[in-house]
């Protein structure tokens, strides 16, 4: 779970719903603000009990640095919809979810770029994609940098991808099963497997609970287990009533199936170092899901890039933004060419 510190949009961004082959997704939307050069465009995709606000607080920094920014609520989170099922859930069900949105993306940019050049200009490219929906101290670690560079996407803009905690597993199930659509790949707070012991009895706990109670039951009882980032006393009262209603709104088909693969998840990192695409671990400097030396050893075995956010722990877009934008964007300018 991540707390976000404000639930205000900026002034770039915009709430939409983004329509794919595989459905509509609830998803946040910034662009670069007049006069600052597109670089290219990002898929981010959160983690367990989270939905697309996890990234409000990097919207506007990515967007100043001339990325298109995209963040959206997976198959049954917050305000995306989904079946009473648990088999939907399933990862390779969700990985192609992420391909799909990843294609209405790059879509999008293509059209973008075609009306730029027709001087229709940014308005006329944002309106193609979906409607407009109501919304309710860095440290670099050197290790060995990407081994391959990818071309831009289709679409003729690059496309990077970032999955946060859970979301980082199944965007690497994406990648494995179709790396072509993007420039680069991040994994922000992920680790190579299932998460560590502590949390795998926390998450055992909320499976058994979300099989026997409703979603309200569930959220009073499950307070006293929550993680270090959670709501307490200090946390504005719209924030506080933020997360109760994502919680309500999230499908518990949803929870159970994709608690389960936090458990379970085999290490698939020799696979995805094989994958010829650039690289990026990130993650604060703390964290309770994956031991960060874990974490170190996942960088190195993928070849790919560290970066470790002080003063955050398993949420660096959240505790740290400023550093974390400024790490993402840079790694994606490095990667941003074919």
């Amino acid at each position: 779970m991540s707390l976000p510190l404000f639930l205000g949009l900026p002034s770039c961004a915009r709430a939409f719903r983004l329509r794919t082959g595989r459905g509509e997704f609830a998803g946040l939307e910034s662009l670069p603000p007049e006069g600052v050069a597109r670089r290219g465009s990002a898929l981010l995709v959160p983690g367990f009990t989270g939905s697309k606000e996890d990234f409000l607080a990097l919207l506007e920094p990515l967007a100043r640095r001339g990325f298109r920014v995209v963040a959206v609520d997976g198959r049954g989170q917050h305000e995306s919809g989904g079946p009473r099922e648990e088999s939907a859930y399933a990862q390779d069900e969700l990985a192609q979810d992420i391909l799909a949105q990843a294609a209405a993306i790059a879509a999008q940019d293509g059209l973008a770029q075609t009306t730029a050049r027709t001087g229709h200009g940014q308005a006329t490219a944002r309106t193609g994609l979906a409607q407009e929906a109501p919304h309710t101290g860095l440290t670099q670690k050197a290790t060995t940098p990407a081994a391959a560079q990818k071309p831009p996407a289709a679409g003729g803009e690059p496309l990077h991808l970032l999955g946060h905690s859970l979301g980082g597993l199944i965007t690497r199930a994406a990648v494995l099963k179709d790396p072509s659509p993007f420039a680069s790949y991040t994994i922000m707070a992920s680790g190579p497997a299932a998460i560590c012991e502590a949390q795998q009895a926390r998450t055992r706990i909320l499976i058994d609970a979300l099989g026997r109670f409703d979603m309200e039951t569930v959220w009073r009882s499950m307070r006293t287990l929550d993680p270090p980032e959670a709501a307490n006393a200090a946390t504005p009262p719209a924030v506080a009533e933020f997360l109760y209603r994502r919680w309500l709104n999230t499908v518990p088909e949803q929870l159970v199936a994709t608690g389960g693969q936090l458990l379970v998840e085999p290490d698939r990192v020799a696979e995805l170092a094989a994958v010829p695409l650039p690289k990026h671990v990130l993650s604060g400097a703390v964290d309770y899901a994956w031991p960060i030396p874990l974490m170190d050893d996942m960088a190195v075995r993928l070849r790919a890039h560290r970066t470790v956010i002080e003063g955050a722990e398993h949420s660096p877009g959240v505790e740290r933004p400023g550093p974390t934008a400024e790490a993402m964007a840079d790694f994606w300018e490095r990667h941003a060419s074919a």
